[in-house]
């Protein structure tokens, strides 16, 4: 058999043009805007290993591709590429495709963050250009400052990637230290020498709670997280398997994200347990007034319950809520599982700490959200 021609080769760039930005960051959801399984999120990843085998996958629904090694092969440039991307994951996998393209993971990054739904948006690399590009956006929008450090540099007036950037370096380590100060000048001027790691998607599972409006509270959100950890507790205990970190994503109005991953005690699929690092991970992003459009909960580096030990300990309230959530797991298997659920995600609202209680059907009672 003859094999296919290959495509001519692209006529190398005249000197002195600006690089063809090469990275995308490709952010996979369904046609109705739920979140892509972790088994879909495999095949997704396959669709961008055709193109190149240098991708690094960002679970639970995201991915860096670095593409310049592809440009030439496919006679495309990056848009080029990621336009093919987008059909085929449209036409093979039901999934649309936000995809940023820039020079760098960064610039990408923030390209797909301002992009609508299933559209492509690239930033061309020229200097005048990049810089125009993220002037007037937020401090928040650089990866790698949370609201703590775009807290910190708010408080002197810097509240926005322009005036970062035309700050002295030495003010911005001053602030926020040395090393930080110094990513956080580059990040601000587009400067991002991060590498694209190749990975294979982490052995995981994960789910996702939509809210039908930006919910800005925060009991709102600890009851979601409540039912998201029970839901993935369930599952692992259903599948014989147990997670050794969970990590918490938060999706906000303007479709930035925040991911933070915590190393559990040991493997566990105990709700109570996954619940407390759930919470704890979202106490610690300091969210006050943030307008939250999702959270997510993906368990991490699963392995078979069999081969996970177990501290004993000598509390018995912790042999009771296992064997209370043994009885749970039954009777979700015989009437569905929808038939058990915390109590606290049927709608109440916690009290704020310190809240004295009510008594019983006192107007405004309210119920806990513990598990």
């Amino acid at each position: 058999m003859t094999p296919a021609p290959r495509p001519p080769a692209a006529p190398p760039d005249p000197p002195g043009a600006p690089r063809q930005p090469g990275m995308l960051h490709v952010r996979f959801r369904t046609a109705d805007g739920t979140p892509v399984s972790a088994g879909r999120f495999e095949q997704l990843l396959g669709l961008l290993a055709q193109f190149t085998p240098v991708i690094e996958a960002l679970p639970p629904d995201a991915a860096l591709a670095d593409v310049r090694g592809a440009l030439r092969y496919f006679d495309r440039d990056a848009a080029g590429i990621a336009e093919l991307v987008r059909l085929r994951a449209l036409a093979w996998h039901g999934v649309r495709c936000t995809i940023g393209i820039g020079a760098n993971p960064l610039l990408a990054r923030i390209a797909a963050q301002g992009a609508a739904p299933g559209e492509i948006r690239g930033v061309p690399d020229d200097a005048g250009t990049v810089a125009a590009f993220l002037d007037r956006r937020p401090a928040s929008a650089l990866h790698g400052v949370g609201p703590a450090t775009a807290r910190a540099l708010c408080a002197y007036g810097l509240d926005s990637i322009g005036r970062i950037a035309a700050a002295p370096p030495a003010t911005l380590q001053r602030i926020l230290g040395a090393r930080t100060g110094r990513i956080v000048y580059e990040r601000a001027r587009g400067i991002d020498p991060t590498p694209v790691t190749p990975n294979a998607a982490a052995r995981s599972m994960g789910a996702e709670h939509r809210f039908a409006h930006d919910e800005l509270d925060p009991a709102r959100r600890r009851r979601a997280l409540l039912s998201l950890a029970d839901d993935l507790g369930a599952r692992m205990r259903a599948s014989g398997q147990v997670a050794r970190a969970l990590t918490l994503t938060v999706r906000y109005a303007d479709r930035s994200t925040t991911t933070r991953t915590r190393r559990l005690d040991g493997p566990t699929a105990h709700g109570p347990a996954l619940t407390e690092a759930a919470y704890a991970l979202h106490a610690a992003l300091g969210l006050q007034r943030a307008r939250v459009r999702s959270v997510a909960l993906r368990a991490e580096d699963l392995c078979r319950a069999e081969r996970a030990a177990r501290q004993l300990t000598f509390d018995p309230s912790d042999d009771r809520a296992h064997r209370i959530e043994a009885a749970v797991d039954r009777a979700r298997a015989r009437f569905g599982t929808g038939s058990v659920r915390p109590a606290a995600t049927l709608g109440r609202t916690p009290p704020p700490p310190g809240a004295k209680p009510l008594g019983p059907g006192a107007k405004g009672d309210r119920g806990g959200d513990r598990p």
